[in-house]
């Protein structure tokens, strides 16, 4: 007897309202949810799997973790059934303009009271990065940010910050506070000895130059550690 397998159904047969792309239009993007939108980038799925299937096993994946997403390179996406080099090229192009979104942000006046706000300042900059970004935020004698500049960028263990450079550039704008943030890709938030020493060297210079040093974060995707508010400043 011959056994006849019956294909799993396609976008194309569901209701139309439930098709992401007609969902989208007919309800706004809000009513789609993370896999559809995922299946929409995707375009078209393979045999058994629709676009959205295809979707959900990715985001399977990174336990349905956006942050976690993002960071998936080419080279990783590519790795799923049904996700070529063209598809991952378009999902990795898809975050990058999300996270571009969310780093230029209107920030006019942006005004430091706390780590937080630093921190909030800080991570549109050095949120999914796989290797460590030395950064510094120039701000005025309100504690308004005058802009964010990035001092360098290194490996997976650490990254060089010369204060010649960061202290150029708060002379240059006429800044009259800095805070310093670096990442930790890791996610472990304690200082080495060597944050230690460069902030203590930092705060000095600062002192000297009437530009003081008011705070230092250590960064990961959602956390974060200030000098100031734990005693070490």
């Amino acid at each position: 007897m011959k056994t006849t397998y019956l294909a799993a159904p396609t976008i194309k047969t569901w209701a139309e309202e439930d098709r992401p792309r007609e969902k989208l239009m007919l309800k706004g993007k809000a009513a789609l949810s993370d896999a559809e939108l995922l299946g929409i980038l995707i375009n078209s799925g393979i045999q058994q799997y629709t676009a959205v299937d295809l979707a959900k096993l990715i985001l399977s994946s990174v336990n349905h973790d956006l942050n976690q997403l993002a960071k998936l390179s080419i080279k990783e996406l590519s790795k799923f059934k049904g996700i070529g080099e063209a598809r991952a090229i378009t999902i990795v192009s898809a975050l990058e303009l999300g996270r571009r979104r969310k780093e230029t942000e209107p920030q006019a006046r942006v005004s430091i009271t706390s780590s937080y706000s630093a921190y909030q300042a800080f991570r549109p900059h050095l949120m999914d990065l796989l290797h460590e970004e030395f950064w510094v935020l120039l701000l005025n004698r309100a504690n308004h940010v005058i802009r964010p500049v990035q001092i360098s960028t290194g490996g997976v263990a650490g990254t060089v910050a010369d204060p010649k450079l960061i202290f150029k550039h708060a002379l240059e704008h006429l800044a009259s506070g800095i805070i310093l943030a670096h990442n930790h890709p890791s996610g472990n938030l304690q200082p080495s000895q060597a944050d230690k020493d460069l902030t203590r060297k930092l705060k000095e210079a600062g002192k000297l130059l009437d530009i003081p040093v008011l705070d230092h974060l250590i960064i990961s995707d959602q956390k974060y550690l200030s000098f100031m508010d734990e005693g070490l400043l």
